[in-house]
């Protein structure tokens, strides 16, 4: 887990239980769709099945960066994280997930 990750959860309890969610939506999505595929299953049914589980994490992930611009306390931490990343040429862009 990167450091932003850690302070912001560690600072914002909506921001982490949000985060757990979208985490949990993706998961869901992501092992159906996995045992859909090993399954060879195709049909109306199964499509309908996983646009449904794409919307669920689609909507929670929009709520979660909806929570990060709102949220004073997250913004907060993502402007310290913001200077501490200018600062350290090491940082790794690619390590701010749902953020």
């Amino acid at each position: 887990m990167s450091n932003q990750l850690s302070v912001k959860t560690t600072v914002c309890s909506e921001y982490q239980q949000l985060l757990e969610e979208c985490r949990s939506a993706l998961e869901i999505w992501n092992k159906q769709r996995d045992e859909i595929y090993q399954s060879h299953l195709s049909g109306r049914n199964v499509d309908n099945e996983l646009r449904r589980l794409q919307a669920k994490y689609a909507r929670v992930y929009t709520v979660l960066q909806d929570h990060a611009h709102s949220c004073l306390r997250c913004q907060l931490v993502s402007r310290i994280e913001g200077r501490d990343t200018e600062n350290n040429s090491y940082a790794l862009s690619g390590s701010k997930l749902y953020t």
